[in-house]
């Protein structure tokens, strides 16, 4: 009788709010938060290390999307490889994936500062950083509504300025005799295919918007319909953006011209960008823009991990206090602010330092997401289930294309993003056997009860709050 008085997620996002939540995670200005990083690693071929990324990325989108029909709650891979796996391997998955998450709103803190101290060089980064994690953490905690609302602000900025640095760009390009040809951008350059790689890894921070649509499955109307749809439509909306952005950019901006932008300068390389096509009131633009989807983006990302804990203390893998709700916002205010707190790190840490990571949990969690759309579809526990090529295509292939492309791109990181990467593993490990007691006890994983939750168009199961053992 308890838990049913206990606060429950707001049903109130549809097909629309769901799409520009995620983009609004990738923050379509974001293709310019590792512009000149992964312009320097692939020697100029940024447009084809997005192609790359997006190819996997679409893959992967597509589990994402055949999971939550068979799981819509709160948890996103978390609750998928759980539920595919066991609890273990399910809290692994997690415990990664938060290295993603906890450090997507970092990223996005670190830029803003970055971009703001770019223009005002008096203003130390640390400060506007400071105050975003603020406004941010406010904003989440009023409930999912208020975000709605702000996402939708701050991703009609973003799209308006890059949309006229797209035409400002194309214009430099067409009366440049010394721009490169149309299709250079999208070829290897002397390096092969290996820093492409690279760039590609570090660019699934940028397709983190379609993860953190699945996270909001109770807060969804109509989960079972619109989730899947938003997944796969931000994934391709935001990847076709930037692709075609970073193109116009490299058009505008030789590839060989980042070999000699000073390193400092390489974090904000948005601006020097702007600043190339459309001088320094456009570079003002560029800032401003920035800052409108560093907050939309570090909000979002916010509202996604704070999810992911609250699923992970619901289940009892993590302290009660996680799984809890504020009575009067019905928002996870624990979480949230443990967040908000671990977010504040943006304050000494590098730009690349935390897009490495960022890369390393996305893509791990990104793996296992795609081997258990075959293990539920295919090896269904109890159940031999009658598939024929379609489903087997759709089920089988699909996941295991997207399962080896992730894999690729993850090996393909910095060492030092594994080693650390590695440290964290192993934390998660040493919290999970405290929890089981050394593994003297299971892993806490979900029960399964019947619910009045609409998916689609019919009722069907969910999840219950209830972990069991």
């Amino acid at each position: 009788m308890e838990q049913q008085k206990s606060p429950k997620l707001r049903r109130a996002l549809g097909p629309v709010g769901l799409l520009l939540f995620g983009l609004s995670y990738m923050a379509v200005a974001t293709v310019f938060t590792t512009y000149g990083i992964v312009n320097q690693i692939t020697e100029g071929r940024l447009p084809l290390a997005y192609v790359v990324a997006l190819i996997t990325m679409l893959f992967t989108a597509m589990s994402y999307a055949a999971m939550v029909k068979k799981f819509p709650v709160a948890g996103s891979a978390y609750t998928y490889v759980q539920q595919s796996y066991g609890g273990a391997t399910g809290f692994i998955t997690g415990w990664l994936l938060l290295l993603d998450y906890l450090f997507i709103p970092m990223l996005n803190f670190l830029i803003l500062g970055l971009y703001v101290s770019s223009q005002f060089p008096s203003i130390p980064m640390q400060l506007p950083a400071f105050l975003a994690v603020l406004v941010v953490y406010l904003f989440n905690v009023l409930g999912i509504k208020l975000a709605n609302r702000f996402n939708i602000a701050t991703v009609a900025i973003s799209v308006a300025v890059v949309a006229v640095f797209g035409i400002l760009a194309l214009k430099m390009a067409i009366n440049d005799p010394n721009a490169p040809s149309l299709v250079e951008p999208f070829l290897p350059g002397a390096g092969g295919f290996s820093p492409i790689l690279t760039g590609a890894g570090i660019l699934a921070l940028s397709f983190l918007g379609f993860d953190a649509v699945s996270t909001l499955s109770e807060e969804a109307r109509r989960p079972g319909r619109d989730i899947p749809r938003a997944i796969i439509l931000t994934t391709l909306i935001g990847g076709g953006i930037f692709i075609v952005v970073s193109w116009i950019g490299a058009m505008a901006y030789q590839p060989e011209n980042w070999k000699a932008v000073p390193q400092e300068l390489l974090d904000s390389a948005g601006v020097v960008l702007a600043n190339h096509v459309g001088g320094s009131a456009f570079g003002v633009a560029m800032v401003v823009a920035t800052i409108a989807g560093c907050l939309g983006s570090g909000l979002t990302g916010q509202v996604s991990v704070s999810r992911i804990l609250y699923s992970m203390g619901r289940d009892g893998i993590l302290p009660q206090r996680f799984g809890t709700l504020s009575k009067r916002f019905k928002t996870p205010v624990f979480a949230t602010t443990l967040v908000s707190l671990i977010a504040l790190s943006c304050l000494f840490l590098s730009l690349d330092q935390v897009a490495y990571m960022v890369s390393f949990g996305a893509l791990a969690a990104f793996s296992m997401v795609n081997l258990s759309v075959i293990r539920v579809y295919l090896f269904p526990r109890g159940q031999r289930p009658q598939l024929g090529a379609w489903q087997l295509i759709r089920y089988g292939l699909l996941p295991l294309v997207g399962f080896g492309l992730s894999i690729w791109l993850w090996t393909s990181l910095e060492p030092m993003t594994w080693v650390v990467g590695g440290i964290w593993a192993l934390l998660g490990v040493a919290v999970m056997a405290l929890k089981t007691k050394f593994f003297r006890e299971p892993v806490p994983t979900m029960n399964f009860v019947e619910t009045d939750v609409i998916l689609g168009e019919h009722h069907t199961t969910s999840m219950s709050p209830q972990a069991v053992k």
